[in-house]
């Protein structure tokens, strides 16, 4: 069960956006009931679209209400989170806090808080259809009793790993975070090349979405390692050989592994631009 420990306590979001929503769409469907969650958002749209599909409690703006809360989830923009700490700085100090926000890191967000109880958290959009990767870094003074509150929350949404460093969030964020869109870019490719060929949009589109899904469930189930699944479909001079064979000659495996850098080293400058 995802509900917290304390039924009285309430679990507070600062933001509403998509991951917001994801997490919150993911409670209330393994029990936690509306009315013990409460969402701050600023914008007057977003609060009447959380109220009509969640019926959660809303805020436009942060109050002492925050002081009831047990966990506080930040989802909002990493430009805007030292503002938004700071107008709620003074109501949750008590709170376990899970950080949503990309490349933002615990020591910024410690310090603008005013406490150690913080757990930065990376998640990706598949979470919002209950499929999502998640990584997680706590702080030394997170107990093992936040640790699985934080576990039970997150499971909601998909599954979750917890590294031991923080900068391995930065990692996490190139593969998973930010992944979903490498693998929207391909199926895009794939399609406009089924096009080409001559299929409908319709045909292609299904084509390549569900090999992505399939060859991901069989990745998932079987018990070699994808290079060996790779081997299995790929027979020399046949048609897996030659695009293969297309793609390695092109160096399209060492230019995915530089775009992920740059993702990476993307992740550690926001740290840089908008922390403490």
């Amino acid at each position: 069960m995802s509900t917290p420990s304390n039924p009285s306590q309430t679990l507070a979001f600062i933001g509403g956006g998509n991951m917001a929503s994801a997490i919150i769409g993911g409670l209330i469907k393994q029990g936690t009931p509306a009315k013990s969650i409460l969402v701050v958002e600023p914008f007057e749209e977003a609060r009447q679209r959380l109220q009509t599909q969640f019926g959660v409690r809303i805020l436009a703006a942060a109050d002492t209400t925050l002081a009831k809360a047990g966990m506080v989830i930040w989802a909002v923009k990493p430009q805007t989170f030292k503002d938004a700490a700071q107008q709620t700085h003074d109501f949750c100090t008590n709170a376990l806090h899970l950080s949503v926000a990309a490349g933002i890191r615990s020591d910024s967000i410690a310090n603008w808080l005013g406490t150690e109880r913080v757990v930065r958290a990376m998640p990706n959009t598949p979470a919002l259809v209950g499929l999502g990767q998640t990584g997680l870094f706590a702080r030394a003074a997170v107990t093992s009793a936040d640790k699985s509150w934080i576990e039970q929350v997150i499971a909601t949404t998909g599954a979750l790993l917890w590294v031991a460093e923080e900068p391995l969030l930065d990692a996490v964020t190139a593969i998973s975070g930010s992944g979903p869109a490498y693998v929207f870019f391909f199926i895009e490719a794939m399609v406009e090349a089924g096009v080409k060929m001559g299929l409908t949009a319709a045909q292609a589109t299904q084509l390549a979405i569900g090999t992505f899904e399939g060859a991901s469930q069989l990745a998932k189930s079987a018990s070699e390692p994808p290079s060996v699944l790779r081997e299995r479909v790929t027979s020399k001079g046949g048609t897996t050989y030659a695009a293969l064979t297309s793609m390695q000659e092109a160096h399209v495996g060492e230019l995915f592994q530089t775009a992920l850098k740059a993702a990476q080293h993307r992740a550690r400058e926001l740290g840089n631009e908008f922390g403490v």
